[in-house]
């Protein structure tokens, strides 16, 4: 049995963009809306090296990595041909314009991924500094 918590209103949720839901243990989930006011969840990490899919542009029912253009589908986190990955989808349901997730999913799905990482601080430990970038 599913135990829906509501996260967002649709109209919190920008056309062809997405927000994030931060969680106790593991990635963001991130939102999205696309042109037709469809709402989906997935993991926010891309499937090929983890990069922010909530930063990514959103066409149709697919959104693009920032990272490396990867074609992600909304509604099953899966690349597209010729690439091979998928990353956590997560099940929604809108009611009255609120948008809901399903909380088993939010405290389970995908929380054993690494956090994405990205720029001068990626590879460094937590509490070294970062090394030195190359000029």
């Amino acid at each position: 049995m599913s135990t829906w918590i509501p996260v967002c209103t649709v109209d919190d949720l920008p056309v062809l963009g997405a927000r994030r839901l931060e969680r106790t243990q593991g990635p963001a989930v991130a939102l999205f809306r696309n042109a037709e006011n469809d709402v989906f969840a997935l993991l926010d990490r891309c499937p090929h090296k983890g990069g922010p899919l909530s930063q990514g542009l959103v066409s149709g029912r697919r959104v693009a990595c920032p990272l490396h253009n990867w074609s992600i589908g909304l509604d099953d986190g899966q690349a597209a041909a010729p690439d091979e990955g998928c990353t956590p989808a997560f099940a929604v349901k809108v009611d009255g314009g609120v948008v809901y997730l399903d909380q088993h999913q939010i405290d389970t799905l995908g929380i054993d991924l690494p956090l994405p990482q990205a720029g001068p601080c990626r590879g460094a430990r937590p509490g070294q500094q970062p090394a030195p970038q190359a000029t």
